[in-house]
């Protein structure tokens, strides 16, 4: 008997009983419910596209949820928002219509941030939605609308809590310490509230935990067995515990979770291990008066480029203070909902590769078909050889497409007029499974409309200085943007982010320079950006004591190819001259000419 067909017949009360009497005490291991079941693995990774929902009483402010208490808004009064949260045009059924519309798959509810308010009605808190003038059961409504509209449901729930006075930690940002906590006891109030959500809303698709803290695997994994023993096929991700804390089995698993969790941004190719990127769709997780909802183009190629490196996204929207969900959000993604209308079949129930993700170029696989995604206006590709022969080559949605297939490399050119700046898809059909096919990297880049293929300039030894960076533990400095690394990036000072840049004041301009520490000469330039928020920029070349652009263009985003006069020189600068927001770079490459 398999464990989904299991939990048919699990007995709710005993293992309830269980639930409401258990602590962090010392049990005996059961290694096998660490493990996912692999046929709801599966099918969560064939979803592809969920929508996550950051919301709750915070949205009174237009602050960050959880981050801004003790910050933006004095802890007495953000613990008594709830008092005044009577949100009228909540309506669960247009919130799965959106995800709906959107060809979302799935939805993931915060129903308890790091701020401790549950958004329904808990029998172990006062501080929950039962407690609002509102009063009506949210996580209910929510879940009961998304299983009419045929969207899988989850729980989102903060493995700390900085309201709860067991918790260690307290607000502003995790950071100040309660007088008497006992974590022992906090382990147990969160026990019981998974408890009460898997068996009163479930079966759920997955319980998302988020900052666990001082949460290590004395408590986390015996909390997984507990959550495996109510739902067998229930997916948990990675932040359940923190791996290197406290207490560890000799014989704990290699990963946490299910599944890894990159945050804003688009995580790296990876078939061997599950992952989902969770983003915004505009600056912030909650609500916040007059938030930029990102282009509809870094919308969808954040999905294509999560989807081509084999992983979900989790796309956030934060619903109003009145619960209605912005309708510039509800827009953008009904956008993105007609774009899958049409190329969907390139996104669902597909493998990343086996072409790496590489510049303005992702590819996605299912059966004997691959996906060619050419994003930016691209219009062409160098491809490696792959061991399999090329049947037929088509462009979704019409046009030609040219495709030469010889030893050593595969050649494609689309047709200038079936290009479409978002994305192009070039479908190829293979003799044999695409996905029996070793994921490859492809070693040439081509720019948007320009003949020539180039290949990156080995730039190992530079350095790099900016404007100023976010200064978060040291995970967005300058040299993020040249280690060759496409998941990390430098973040200028002034980002918006509140757990991160908490009074950061945004500077009149932003440049990052880059020291090769010898003259290289060189006709082009790669440049990987994060969101799309610059507008304007000159890219310049040292001259002296000065500057000299090279060129000036008035908009970047992922994998941009800056072609230009060969220029030698030790020194190059982007200097942005209008941006939307502090920028993001992830990767800059200069190249050379193939």
């Amino acid at each position: 008997m398999n464990r989904t067909s299991f939990l048919t017949i699990l007995c709710v009360a005993g293992l309830l009983a269980v639930a409401m009497s258990c602590g962090p005490e010392k049990t005996t291991p059961d290694p096998e419910l660490w493990k996912p079941d692999p046929a709801a693995l599966e099918q969560w990774r064939e979803m592809r596209f969920g929508m996550f929902i950051h919301w709750g009483p915070v949205a009174l402010t237009g602050h960050e949820i959880s981050w801004s208490r003790g910050r933006e808004t004095p802890v007495e009064e953000y613990d008594q928002l709830y008092k005044k949260f009577d949100p009228e045009k909540f309506d669960a059924d247009a919130w799965a219509r959106a995800a709906a519309d959107a060809g979302m798959k799935y939805v993931v509810l915060t129903t308890k941030h790091h701020d401790g308010f549950c958004l329904w009605p808990s029998k172990y808190t006062d501080y929950d939605i039962g407690e609002t003038p509102f009063g009506r059961d949210v996580v209910k409504e929510l879940s009961e609308a998304c299983r009419r509209r045929g969207l899988k449901f989850g729980a989102y729930y903060s493995t700390c809590d900085w309201h709860h006075p067991d918790f260690p930690l307290g607000s502003p940002g995790g950071k100040s310490k309660k007088p008497n906590p006992n974590l022992d006891r906090y382990v147990k109030y969160l026990r019981n509230q998974v408890t009460e959500l898997i068996t009163n809303y479930g079966p759920l698709t997955t319980i998302w935990f988020d900052v666990p803290q001082e949460v290590g695997p004395k408590y986390g994994l015996p909390t997984l067995e507990l959550i495996r023993r109510l739902q067998p096929d229930i997916l948990v991700n990675n932040r359940i515990y923190r791996a290197n804390i406290g207490e560890i089995p000799a014989n704990a698993p290699e990963h946490v979770g299910d599944y890894d969790t990159p945050e804003q941004f688009v995580g790296a190719f990876n078939r061997k291990r599950p992952w989902e990127t969770c983003m915004t769709i505009g600056d912030q997780w909650s609500w916040k008066p007059n938030d930029r909802v990102k282009p509809l183009r870094v919308c969808l190629q954040s999905l294509i480029r999560s989807a081509g490196g084999d992983g979900n996204l989790l796309f956030n929207v934060g619903p109003k203070p009145d619960g209605e969900i912005e309708p510039a959000q509800v827009e953008r993604l009904r956008r993105m909902g007609e774009w899958l209308d049409e190329y969907g079949d390139s996104i669902y129930s597909t493998r990343g590769g086996p072409f790496l993700p590489s510049g303005n170029l992702a590819s996605t696989c299912r059966g004997n078909r691959i996906y060619l995604h050419l994003m930016n206006g691209l219009d062409g590709a160098m491809l490696p050889a792959i061991d399999a022969k090329i049947q037929q080559a088509v462009v979704l949605g019409g046009g030609d497409v040219k495709l030469e297939q010889g030893a050593e490399m595969i050649k494609v050119l689309v047709d200038p007029r079936a290009v479409q700046q978002i994305d192009t898809i070039v479908a190829i059909e293979l003799d044999r499974p695409a996905t029996g096919i070793a994921p490859v990297a492809v070693p040439y880049v081509k720019a948007a409309g320009a003949d020539a293929f180039y290949k990156p300039i080995d730039i190992s030894g530079a350095t790099a200085e900016a404007s100023g960076f976010l200064d978060a533990r040291g995970r967005f400095t300058p040299e993020k943007a040249i280690d060759g690394d496409v998941t990390t990036q430098w973040r200028s000072s002034g980002d918006t982010t509140p757990s991160l840049a908490a009074g950061a004041s945004v500077p009149a301009e932003h440049w990052i320079t880059i020291d090769f520490g010898k003259q290289i000469t060189f006709p082009a330039v790669e440049i990987n950006e994060s969101w799309g928020r610059i507008q304007r920029y000159q890219l310049q070349r040292r001259a002296g004591e000065g500057w000299v652009t090279i060129h000036e263009g008035k908009r970047l985003g992922s994998g941009a190819v800056v072609v230009f006069r060969p220029v030698t020189t030790n020194q190059i600068r982007l200097n942005v001259l209008e941006s939307e927001g502090a920028p993001r770079i992830n990767e800059i490459r200069v190249l050379g000419k193939v």
